[in-house]
């Protein structure tokens, strides 16, 4: 099935939406990006889109760091997004993908008078990490400070660094890698915010450790504190309890919830998906696809009924 794009102000086949090979963001990744999921529920006939809003919030917030204005509220980027969705017509799970970015087409160094755009497209994608347990590997590669490029926000041109880590993890024979700090405490994964389970509770990186403060992140700490009565300690986190903890698991839209069975050759607890993970798996794929009342304001539907 094809799929569209909102490009230019307008809903076009995603196969003609084009930019310019002298466009800003292409040159000096002076853009920001967000990925939205959307979660199909056969038995609803339906997608969810999960926590939407949430996601354009921290887009617009990523656009005041380098200077891009967009004409779209809140409201009305989530409203494009749902009609887009609605014109693709896919019943199985996508990912969305928005990209504000500066447009402008002369070369030089810079985030001011810079024309600005906004896009979005959306393509069927099922696992991201497609291992029902993933093997890690501490990367050599380490996520910049706030001072360099902010990692709070999805700034295109940081993810350079995590993409060189995804890569140097899976062509050493492993399925993600872990990032470090510049001070060597544990970040976050390529892609995905980072979770141990240590005496029966959470442990995770402090936001002021240079990570994004993940949605999917702040979705699992509710969950497990409101349906688990399991408390969550944000706090820097050395690079050996990632060994020792009893469970490991990843966090991310793409990802969702990936358990971590081995880091750097060693298994994590009994190797096993934890009971914790587990628990958090399931609770999770239920929200997502709406089938929990108490969340269902995290869900946008994509049909009309």
């Amino acid at each position: 099935m094809p799929s569209y794009a909102f490009f230019k102000n307008q809903f076009v086949p995603l196969a003609e939406a084009k930019i310019s090979v002298m466009t800003s963001a292409l040159h000096y990744g002076t853009a920001i990006f967000e990925g939205i999921r959307g979660n199909w529920n056969s038995q609803h006939k339906q997608i969810y889109l999960f926590r939407m809003k949430e996601h354009y919030q921290r887009l617009l917030k990523g656009c005041r760091v380098l200077k891009i204005k967009l004409p779209y509220t809140i409201d009305e980027l989530c409203q494009i997004t749902v009609e887009l969705a609605r014109k693709c017509g896919f019943e199985e799970d996508i990912y969305i993908r928005p990209l504000a970015y500066k447009s402008g087409q002369s070369l030089g160094v810079r985030v001011h008078d810079v024309e600005d755009d906004y896009l979005v497209f959306i393509i069927p994608w099922g696992r991201y990490i497609d291992v029902d347990k993933a093997r890690c590997i501490v990367s050599s590669w380490q996520c910049p400070t706030d001072n360099s490029v902010p990692p709070q926000v999805k700034i295109m041109g940081h993810y350079a660094g995590n993409a060189m880590a995804k890569s140097e993890a899976v062509e050493s024979g492993f399925d993600e890698a872990i990032m470090l700090t510049s001070d060597g405490y544990v970040a976050q994964g390529s892609g995905e915010n980072i979770f141990l389970v240590i005496d029966g509770k959470l442990v995770t990186p402090a936001t002021y450790n240079n990570i994004l403060p993940g949605i999917t992140r702040d979705s699992v700490i509710t969950l497990a504190k409101n349906e688990l009565g399991i408390e969550t300690i944000e706090r820097p986190v050395d690079r050996a309890e990632l060994y020792y903890a009893d469970e490991v698991f990843l966090t991310g839209t793409a990802a969702h919830i990936t358990p971590v069975a081995e880091i750097d050759h060693r298994q994590i607890g009994d190797g096993e998906i934890g009971e914790i993970t587990r628990k958090l798996q399931e609770l999770y794929a239920e929200v997502i696809r709406g089938n929990n009342p108490k969340y269902l304001d995290w869900c946008t539907p994509v049909y009309t009924k």
